[in-house]
């Protein structure tokens, strides 16, 4: 019920004539923004000790692990995109009022992760067979790399479905749940890793010496426990959706099947979106892969280094996810006064969380990586190129959250044509000129000067306000038909 009641605070506050007072467009903000912020630090922190688990495996089975992370996050990168073009379509349903059709977007919703998660997971169980020789990956690597990444295809539709679900949650308010369900996976993930990936040992606890049994299945267990784990809260996810009382509660009694303008509106949102993630993935695959021919320990520090620096950037995550629900009910409900206000105080407080993670990474860069690994040429290396980001970090957090907030408004093509820019024209072209003499260095200068230019592009196209004109809902006939 808080979720619900969380909701209903948001439709006063739209519904509300004039403009609210700060303190309660920031309240708004922070209402929904407080659970996704604590969902993402912690869902870094246990995957730090996921990482450090199969770091202490050696090194290899760190790059095995990293080499096939950015075909991963392509993939992800699909699965998000889908749950922009469906829950962005709730969050403005709900805004205008339109609960029936949230509950209509929210049904094609889960219709769609059974036949595109089927489908995503095939393609990358195919592709996992010639993907690390692909990359040019070290013959020592290929078996686990292959290994791993064909693990986590199967579990591609529990992916999905946990990610769709997740953002269609959020967008009918309710932060929370998505909060605790997502932990419920890295907990779950560290607890199953010391079953799958280590064989039976014998541990000291408080001074006594237990048998723990551990099947031993190294890289394969580690992804066969994150598989495990996804899809055992993508089932409670689907429970929730059916039992929990919300705007969005669905019933099996009452079922929708596929609209075609959902559909297509779904796919106006979520085809930039994916082609935006394409490009990015696309553009990390020829990093990785220029990375790779460095060697195994540019690899490694390269892999432990984006793991670090992610502590910085995922609490702005979770602003951006208070940012598009916002937005999206503000322009639902034809308050674009209002909308403006949430997008532009999201976006400094982006930037104000990202100068505080910046710091962290500079002045504990080189503790970060010593949590993963013990190798000394992979602390060193991922250090440094740590505290060369950090400097990045303020204008990356702008990035994350002012695409949120255009999200929400429908305008998916702005952040596209924007990272589409700014990753080939400065990060690639950067790190092509640098990689030959600065190695892995040169290769995070790169990714530094791209994320300052990538912030500011932003913070002008949010400033300038033309997002606020895009109708999501233009053919108002076949809402009314949907009703």
């Amino acid at each position: 019920m808080k979720g619900a009641k969380g909701n209903d605070r948001i439709a006063a506050m739209l519904a509300a004539p004039g403009m609210p007072h700060l303190g309660g467009t920031l309240g708004a903000v922070l209402f929904l923004a407080w659970p996704a912020i604590i969902e993402q630090i912690m869902l870094t922190l246990v995957q730090y000790v996921d990482t450090a688990m199969v770091g202490s495996l050696g090194s290899n089975a760190t790059a095995a692990v990293g080499l096939t992370s950015s075909t991963t996050w392509l993939f992800n990168g699909f699965f998000n995109a889908a749950a922009i073009g469906f829950s962005v379509q709730v969050a403005q349903h709900l805004g205008a009022g339109r609960q029936e059709d949230a509950k209509r977007v929210t049904w094609q919703a889960l219709r769609f992760v059974g036949i595109f998660g089927v489908m995503m997971g095939a393609v990358a169980f195919a592709l996992s067979f010639y993907l690390p020789a692909m990359l040019g990956a070290d013959p020592a690597i290929r078996g686990d790399a292959s290994l791993y990444f064909r693990i986590m295809a199967c579990a591609m539709p529990f992916t999905l479905g946990s990610n769709m679900l997740s953002a269609v949650i959020r967008c009918a308010g309710d932060t929370r749940t998505p909060m605790l369900l997502n932990l419920m996976i890295n907990v779950l993930n560290v607890i199953l890793n010391t079953v799958f990936i280590y064989a039976p040992r014998t541990v000291t606890l408080f001074g006594r010496e237990v048998f723990v049994w551990g099947a031993g299945w190294g890289v394969g267990g580690a992804a066969f426990a994150s598989g495990l784990s996804t899809a055992i809260v993508a089932c409670l996810f689907l429970v929730v959706l059916l039992r929990k009382k919300s705007p969005i509660q669905i019933s099996l009694k009452q079922r929708y099947p596929f609209e075609r303008h959902c559909l297509l509106t779904a796919w106006r949102l979520g085809l930039p979106a994916a082609l935006e993630r394409s490009t990015l993935c696309v553009a990390q695959i020829v990093i990785t892969a220029l990375i790779t021919g460095i060697g195994t320990v540019a690899v490694a520090a390269n892999h432990l280094a984006v793991t670090a620096e992610s502590i910085s950037y995922l609490p702005a995550s979770g602003v951006a996810v208070a940012g598009t629900t916002l937005v999206g009910q503000a322009i639902g409900a034809g308050r674009k006064d209002l909308a403006k206000r949430f997008g532009r105080m999201v976006s400094w407080m982006g930037v104000a969380i990202m100068t505080f993670g910046g710091g962290v990474l500079f002045l504990f860069s080189e503790p970060l990586i010593r949590i993963f690994s013990t190798d000394l040429e992979v602390i060193a290396l991922g250090s440094q190129v740590l505290r060369i980001v950090a400097f990045a970090e303020p204008l990356f957090g702008a990035s994350i959250v002012a695409s949120g907030a255009l999200r929400g408004a429908g305008d998916s093509k702005g952040p596209f044509l924007i990272n589409l820019a700014t990753m080939w024209g400065v990060r690639i072209t950067l790190s092509l000129v640098l990689v030959g003499s600065l190695g892995l260095i040169g290769v995070w200068l790169a990714m530094a000067a791209e994320l300052c230019a990538r912030g500011l592009i932003f913070m002008i196209r949010l400033y300038r306000g033309k997002w606020l004109h895009i109708d999501l809902f233009q053919n108002r006939a076949n809402a009314a038909k949907n009703s």
